[in-house]
């Protein structure tokens, strides 16, 4: 279970075949097993191999080593592949020390905090996910170690950490040590919705009683705005209509809302639950079914869902798209205990219809 994608960026997908990477806490894993075995044998493995959960045995190059008096310390630095992942070249140090009792995790720079209840891990804990601990538990116990603390850092982490979902789900500090699988997947949709279900988590555990999913930031601050919801309601829904509101139907909040552009919510109403340009389409006939007051021939023949909502003039044509969302929305929650509404905002930022 992901706590949350590391850096959820708009980009388009090059062509060709991509480069697979690996997840920080496959990094994090072969720096602790690199830094413990110069613990107790003086030398370091380079590079270093693991076992990552599916029995793939990537190898890892160090690119840090340094030991001293009970200490002792590795550094890998990580390669995403062709993912537009905001952890690309960050380093990933490991420093173990043996003493303690059993095997405990400490944030070192750049690494975050778990502030807030809903997540995987307690309050307190370093953000070091539930995978990734128990993978540095066994490099560490296959090497005879049981006392030994571990400290991850991630140093610029806590910059980077801006860019993440962190600060709103509570992970205070830095990034999170990612990874379910050790290997990063090209342009991921998994990742994402994965951090738009620990969104919800955290507001369902922080007893939040109305949540929104918007496409982007300007629907985003107009639907925050109107309603005057803390930023812990906000879920970064960005495309996955669907991986949202198929959660919040067997793990409901009181109220939703869904905000978004004219176009996205032209193709949320056609039906569509993914709402990338590469995934699906805005459907001309759609709206001129929605609008037959206009000439139908120049609905058809329009470029985009914006230049036939300039030409509703007068027309309120999004307010039509917006119903038809809605009747989407509430034909994918199928659950009384959830009231949805729909708000279209423009480029501006203004809100233009509002379906309820």
């Amino acid at each position: 279970m992901l706590l949350l994608y590391s850096g959820p960026m708009r980009l388009e997908k090059p062509e060709g075949e991509l480069r697979r990477g690996w997840t920080t806490g496959a990094c994090a894993t072969a720096a602790v097993k690199a830094a413990f075995a110069a613990l107790r044998t003086g030398r370091f493995p380079d590079p270093v191999t693991i076992t990552l959960p599916k029995g793939e045995q990537p190898a890892f190059a160090l690119a840090l080593e340094g030991k001293g008096e009970g200490w002792a310390q590795a550094g890998i630095i990580k390669d995403a592949g062709d993912d537009p992942d905001v952890t690309h070249g960050a380093m990933v140090i490991a420093t173990v020390r043996e003493r303690g009792s059993g095997i405990t995790f400490k944030a070192g720079e750049g690494v975050g905090t778990v502030t807030k209840p809903g997540l995987p891990l307690a309050i307190g804990e370093a953000a070091i996910n539930p995978v990734p601990r128990r993978m540095i538990r066994d490099v560490i116990t296959e090497q005879g170690g049981e006392n030994v603390e571990i400290e991850i850092a991630i140093p610029g982490g806590a910059k980077l950490a801006e860019k993440t979902w962190n600060p709103r789900l509570g992970i205070l500090g830095g990034l999170s040590i990612l990874g379910t699988t050790g290997v990063v997947h090209p342009f991921s949709c998994a990742a994402w919705i994965a951090s738009i279900h620990r969104g919800v988590d955290v507001a369902r555990a922080m007893g939040l009683q109305h949540v929104a999913g918007c496409t982007g930031s300007t629907s985003e601050d107009a639907v925050r705005v109107h309603y005057g919801l803390p930023l812990e309601a906000m879920l970064d829904m960005g495309d996955f209509a669907g991986g949202l509101l198929k959660y919040l139907r067997d793990n409901p909040v009181p109220r939703v809302t869904i905000g978004g552009g004219f176009g996205k919510m032209v193709k949320l109403a056609q039906g569509a639950m993914d709402l990338h340009s590469g995934r699906s389409q805005v459907d001309t006939a759609f709206l001129a079914d929605l609008a037959p007051e206009m000439p139908r021939n120049s609905v058809l023949t329009a470029n985009t869902a914006l230049q036939v909502l300039e030409m509703a003039d007068g027309i309120p044509l999004a307010r039509r798209v917006g119903e038809k969302a809605l009747a989407h929305v509430k034909s994918i929650l199928r659950n009384e205990a959830v009231s949805p509404d729909v708000i279209i905002v423009s480029r501006l930022g203004q809100i233009i219809a509002h379906a309820r």
